[in-house]
């Protein structure tokens, strides 16, 4: 069984005991999330496309925890300029564990 459910504005796909990074999101470790967006929904020989979003489906999770991803570099250089610029940025990530697939 697995679902595609739209997570901070993000499709992604889950299934059921599942742990995944997602953006931020607000709540504790050990929170209970339920998010209500469930685009597509599979049970092993049906599937169900929501038109935008399957009836009656849902998913619930559990934060685990907020971390930082791993760091992005930007560098932009522009050859015999003498032009070179160097950034870098990390997410802000929350790490969530599916608990339940509901239908």
């Amino acid at each position: 069984m697995y679902a595609i459910v739209n997570i901070n504005g993000i499709q992604t796909r889950v299934a059921p005991d599942e742990t995944l990074d997602v953006a931020r999101l607000s709540g504790e470790p050990g929170a209970k999330l339920e998010f209500d967006q469930v685009l597509l929904l599979s049970d092993g020989e049906k599937i169900t496309v929501g038109r935008p979003y399957v009836e009656g489906a849902s998913l619930t999770a559990e934060v685990v925890d907020h971390h930082r991803g791993e760091k992005l570099r930007i560098f932009k250089f522009k050859r015999r300029s003498d032009y070179r610029r160097r950034r870098g940025y990390r997410d802000e990530l929350t790490r969530i564990r599916v608990t339940g697939i509901q239908s």
